[in-house]
């Protein structure tokens, strides 16, 4: 099985936001995977809810053991980025959204 991005994000989707208890894809926290060498190599651009989020180091390390237990992941890395700014009105899914009240 070669590792595409529906197959990444479906294991991200098991990483949730320890305060929310929601699946941080859901959230809008993932802003994409970079798939190399049929991959072999895996690296997940990332926010946070906040540049002070108390839970980041764990969220990252999190995000980087869901990504590397796939089959045929060797290598695999998390960058979080703040650009652009988390927004859950618009990075949310709709499900989250109405869990939040955010309309």
């Amino acid at each position: 099985m070669i590792v595409n991005n529906d197959i990444v994000m479906d294991a991200l989707r098991e990483v949730q936001d320890p305060e929310l208890r929601m699946s941080i894809v859901d959230l809008g926290l993932i802003y994409g995977a970079d798939i190399e060498d049929d991959g072999k190599n895996i690296k997940v651009r990332m926010s946070l809810t906040s540049p002070a989020c108390p839970y980041g180091p764990m969220l990252v390390t999190d995000v980087k053991k869901a990504v590397s237990n796939l089959p045929g992941v060797e290598k695999a890395e998390v960058h979080v980025v703040w650009d652009p700014p988390w927004d859950p009105r618009t990075m949310a899914s709709d499900e989250i959204k109405d869990k939040l009240g955010i309309w």
